[in-house]
């Protein structure tokens, strides 16, 4: 049996860039040849593609994790690594595509429509492209950058001509069988269509397409029932059908109360007021329905609707219907022609990313913010020295050292960007070249805690109570915070008494 699915989330993961290389030419006759590691490999990207093959989101329900391949690591003798393949997803037409808090990124609508939903990451330069003057002989090579992680919800919206509304059992999937080629389930309760079928109809040299919405019911709009879940699905059609049930079972409704009904709940979902609308009175086979529709027609035809009368049984007045659907499709065509599909562009790498910001936290901590900026951390190997004195160096050119003297930050002061915190210090001068992977201007103060340290005591004291907060008086007293009042001195002689010595 064939599964609809329109909704799914998607966890998506770019391909991380591939590290540079460290590597040192050497040569018989030829001592320090040189700097030879070549740059790693850029990440592939993942990227939607408007398929017009595709038709439901089922495959994503079955195998919703997506992984784009990872850059190759660069190597020796000036060799880079490859880069990632780009990984193509073929998604219906009219997939819209939003974040887990329902911000729309994209609507694809349109063959060939593209967009790039996680960008890959880039790939890090090796030793032999961080050469300057300076450093000969890099010791280090920078990581590559991890890529885009992150879920998204695709929800495809039908893209159709025409819409079926009306209540459960209303006779909409009947009526789509007998004007197409579909085969939607039909049987005699409500509720028999639990997922939108589509078809196609031919009229003359006309053809367009038909949407059969699952019933709706009062309160659809805010979820009850199934038409908030199917909703969506008319959203993009050009005319609206309220197919009313002439011979309604139940003695509390009558068509002109159904059509009211469902005018609430498609003014209460919103987006449908400038949708043309046409009204079909549908099983006038049955003696009851056909003098029920000649009782209602007049008072619909006054509110301004055009009315037509069928039996999805007897195919009596189908043809003038399919032939209007036709002329007012064709009109709305005329009147709003679609759009070109159009490449999608999203997040385009910046011209200029040299732009920075420094606040001071709550903690007292400086926080550095920008796009280069970060990406530089992400980039470097904090277990080589020599590259650190390298990140400082960029910082320092880039401006982010004068604008922490700017907010008052002294040495020593902690100072986080990124993932990364530590303990800011003055440029020392400029870099001295030495053994390979370390830097003369940093030097080990095995006196002072490290930035880690220092933020897990901030955290302890965030959750500490004050009976568990030590306080110190001036003249050596130790005690708790809040029994600071009334501090008792424990002496030796007292930790003598209470061991029994």
């Amino acid at each position: 049996m064939t599964t609809f699915v329109d909704r799914v989330v998607l966890h998506l993961q770019a391909g991380d860039g591939g590290h540079g290389c460290v590597s040192v030419r050497r040569e018989k006759f030829k001592p320090l040849g040189g700097p030879d590691g070549g740059n790693g490999g850029h990440g592939g990207s993942v990227t939607l593609v408007v398929d017009p093959q595709q038709h439901t989101l089922l495959d994503f329900h079955f195998h919703p994790h997506i992984k784009a391949p990872n850059g190759g690591g660069g190597a020796g003798a000036n060799r880079d690594g490859a880069n990632g393949k780009d990984l193509v997803v073929q998604v219906p037409d009219g997939t819209v595509v939003q974040t887990a808090d329902g911000e729309v990124l994209a609507d694809l609508i349109g063959e060939g429509t593209t967009f790039e939903v996680a960008r890959g990451g880039r790939g890090g330069r090796g030793n032999a492209s961080l050469a300057n003057t300076r450093r000969k002989v890099p010791g280090f090579a920078e990581l590559g950058e991890p890529g885009d992680r992150l879920d998204v919800v695709l929800e495809l919206k039908s893209v159709a001509d025409v819409g079926l509304v009306g209540f459960p059992s209303a006779g909409k999937s009947s009526l789509i069988s007998v004007m197409s080629a579909a085969k939607p389930k039909i049987a005699d309760y409500p509720f028999t269509t639990l997922v939108p079928n589509l078809g196609v109809v031919q009229a003359g040299d006309q053809t367009f397409t038909v949407a059969d919405v699952p019933g709706l019911i009062p309160g659809a709009a805010t979820g009850k029932g199934l038409g908030m879940q199917f909703l969506r699905h008319i959203e993009r059609t050009s005319v609206l059908v309220h197919v009313l049930d002439a011979a309604a079972p139940e003695i509390d409704r009558d068509p002109l109360a159904d059509l009211d009904a469902i005018e609430a709940e498609l003014a209460a979902y919103g987006g449908l007021e400038d949708r043309p609308r046409l009204v079909v009175l549908n099983k006038i086979d049955i003696p009851d329905g056909r003098d029920l529709a000649e009782m209602v027609r007049p008072d619909l035809g006054a509110r301004g609707y055009r009315v037509f009368e069928v039996s999805a049984v007897t195919r009596e007045g189908l043809k003038d219907l399919v032939f209007a659907l036709a002329a007012t499709v064709t009109e709305h065509r005329l009147a709003h022609p679609p759009a070109e599909p159009t490449r999608v562009v999203v997040r385009p790498r910046a011209v200029d990313e040299s732009g920075f910001t420094v606040e001071q936290d709550e903690d007292g901590v400086y926080v550095v913010r920008g796009a280069k900026v970060e990406r530089w951390i992400r980039q470097t190997n904090f277990d080589n020295d020599e590259a650190i004195g390298y990140l400082a160096d960029r910082l320092e050119r880039l401006g982010v050292e004068a604008e922490l003297g700017k907010r008052g930050a002294q040495a020593g002061d902690p100072v986080r960007i990124a993932d990364r915190e530590f303990d800011w210090q003055p440029n020392g001068g400029e870099f001295v070249a030495g053994p390979r992977g370390t830097d003369a201007r940093l030097e080990d103060d095995s006196n002072r805690l490290t930035a880690a340290q220092r933020l897990a005591a901030r955290k302890a004291r965030r959750v500490r109570g004050d009976d568990e907060l030590l306080h110190m008086a001036a003249d050596g007293t130790v005690t708790t915070v809040a029994n600071a009042n009334r501090p008792v001195l424990v002496t030796d002689e007292d930790d003598e008494d209470d061991t029994g010595e």
